[in-house]
């Protein structure tokens, strides 16, 4: 009976274990994150699908890594534009459609810029900005598809 005993708070202490590692686990993912595949190339993304998600964007950081990207999500097509409050790196700036492929490109796009606005030359759904040079450096053009498994939409 003994040995049953101490077997059974054994397998509650490892259930109880498992359960705290996952609920930190979750805690330290952010909830608006993926990978996808752009030019070929694999990328981490943020989601930018609130308002202030996509008010604030990559302003105030102070590097962008080269496999990282924001994508803003909206909820229709329109000719959104972007500026570069409160950046402090140049960046590539891709309009997509609601396919997911890219209408409109704005490249080595500088904190200098603002306060110019940076339209699509064609209403888009959603925009993705990554380092500057992505675009040259992987060949990204009018057509190019971010390959995702799902595409987030609009939480507010």
């Amino acid at each position: 009976m003994k040995k049953q005993a101490i077997f059974f708070v054994a397998i509650v202490c490892v259930g109880i274990a498992v359960g705290v590692f996952f609920v930190y686990r979750a805690k330290l993912l952010p909830v608006g994150q993926a990978t996808g595949e752009f030019g070929g190339v694999s990328l981490r993304i943020d989601y930018a699908t609130t308002e202030a998600e996509r008010e604030k964007g990559l302003g105030g950081r102070t590097n962008v890594p080269n496999d990282y990207g924001m994508l803003f999500v909206f909820p229709r097509d329109e000719q959104y534009g972007f500026w570069m409050k409160d950046m402090s790196v140049p960046i590539d700036i891709f309009w997509l459609d609601d396919k997911g492929q890219v209408v409109s490109i704005a490249q080595d796009v500088a904190p200098s810029s603002y306060p110019n606005v940076f339209y699509p030359i064609v209403p888009a759904r959603y925009v993705l900005e990554t380092i500057s040079g992505f675009a040259q450096a992987h060949n990204i053009a009018t057509g190019t598809p971010l390959l995702l498994k799902n595409f987030p939409s609009v939480s507010q």
